[in-house]
């Protein structure tokens, strides 16, 4: 039984699957020759895997999980934004239109602040996480958000965060040219606060999130299993650990480790 009552389960389905789909190249396998484009540092893993008591296994695919990681950050923010164009009053515009604003939400009963001001328009810019914006790139937001209350006086203007520091919907202050600035309508919002002032519902975020493991297990099924990678790195070293010696062997393997970064080196070159 689908239990979310603001977003309907096809959509919400068709939403993680293009999700999923956004990763891209990021789900193509990785072999030794990917693993090794920007050259590892061999001394970085011999340091970890004997610090941590890992295995060569656990090791390799800690570090293509870290390189699969590095922009997977962006589809993730597909994912935040792009959901609120299935709930109903709100609006995502296409890249660079409306302003530039990720999502708008609009609602003709109006929309109540926790100051008690009545808005009936809020103009959004999202954030993966809190710390992301450096203090130029803040002040810059402001300054959009400023210039939008001048041209609307019916509106808000939330910068909202997917992992804050804590659940709120406050007044945001920042740095504008050496001054800190504030205004009531220019508000620093939560994700899960954002969710429950579109939805009605106030714990429509933690909803989501109840569901979320599940229909993405079902997605990937429904994607039939194309999407996952199958990585030969730990086979392709201990290939060339064989060379050396013995494949399960440790200084075999740190060799064939070694070869990756320093292989034209003096002493490693013979």
């Amino acid at each position: 039984m689908w239990t979310l009552s603001f977003i309907n389960e096809s959509d919400f389905i068709n939403h993680v699957k293009a999700t999923i789909e956004k990763y891209g190249e990021k789900l193509e396998s990785f072999d030794l020759k990917r693993f090794n484009k920007n050259i590892i540092d061999p001394i970085k893993l011999i340091f970890d895997k004997t610090v941590y008591q890992s295995s060569w296994e656990e090791i390799v695919s800690n570090e293509i999980f870290r390189q699969r990681d590095k922009s997977n950050n962006n589809d993730i923010g597909y994912f935040h934004q792009r959901i609120f164009s299935y709930i109903d009053k709100c609006h995502v515009p296409d890249n660079g239109k409306e302003g530039g604003w990720d999502v708008i939400y609009k609602n003709p009963d109006g929309i109540t602040l926790p100051d008690g001001s009545v808005v009936h328009t809020v103009y959004v810019e999202m954030k993966n996480k809190h710390n992301t914006m450096n203090s130029a790139s803040a002040g810059k937001t402001f300054i959009k958000m400023q210039n939008q209350l001048l041209m609307d006086d019916d509106c808000a203007c939330f910068l909202v965060e997917a992992i804050a520091q804590r659940s709120q919907n406050i007044k945001w202050e920042t740095t504008v040219d050496k001054k800190k600035m504030g205004h009531r309508l220019i508000r620093r919002v939560s994700m899960d606060q954002f969710y429950s002032l579109v939805t009605g519902q106030e714990d429509a975020f933690y909803q989501m999130c109840m569901v979320l493991p599940s229909v993405i297990q079902k997605a990937v099924e429904e994607l039939d299993g194309s999407i996952v990678p199958h990585d030969s790195v730990i086979d392709e070293i201990k290939a060339l650990a064989r060379r050396q010696g013995d494949e399960h062997d440790n200084f075999s393997i740190a060799m064939a480790v070694y070869m990756l970064g320093f292989s034209s080196y003096k002493g490693f070159a013979k």
